[in-house]
């Protein structure tokens, strides 16, 4: 009986986040000029967010979103406030939304509560990153 509650719970949040993130792609609007950056090092924020910033500057009123998804082994630097503190400033200042992979949460077994405020949570970066590719993005893999 536990058994069968736990995969209902489980099915259920899966299907919740699924729509979750399918409802944050369909609040897109893909006639704007949108960006996807996948990263695996924390030390590469600082020269995604200079890049967002730029392309903010030169796309004015047709700039859209910018978002970067960390996945990788290293999801774990996500969570050290020394390392991330100066990042998150730039990206809340720039209003880039970055984002967590779930999967590599799961598989390098980080805590998403210990994720700083304002990281979201996204099943599969890479799977993420393909739809908004789909749907128009501008995209890069680092």
């Amino acid at each position: 009986m536990k058994n069968i509650i736990t995969i209902l719970t489980l099915a259920f949040a899966f299907t919740f986040v699924q729509t979750a993130v399918a409802q944050n792609l369909d609040n897109i609007d893909t006639n704007k000029k949108n960006y996807i950056v996948l990263t695996k090092k924390v030390g590469q924020l600082k020269p995604i967010v200079l890049a967002a910033e730029e392309m903010k500057k030169e796309d004015g009123a047709d700039y859209g979103v910018f978002h970067v998804v960390f996945c990788g082994k290293s999801i774990g630097d996500l969570t050290d406030k020394k390392k991330m503190e100066s990042h998150l400033e730039r990206l809340n200042k720039s209003g880039v939304k970055l984002m967590a992979c779930g999967f590599s949460l799961k598989k390098f077994g980080v805590n998403p509560e210990k994720l700083p405020e304002g990281i979201e949570i996204v099943d599969n970066g890479i799977a993420y990153s393909l739809k908004l590719k789909k749907k128009g993005f501008y995209g890069m893999d680092l």
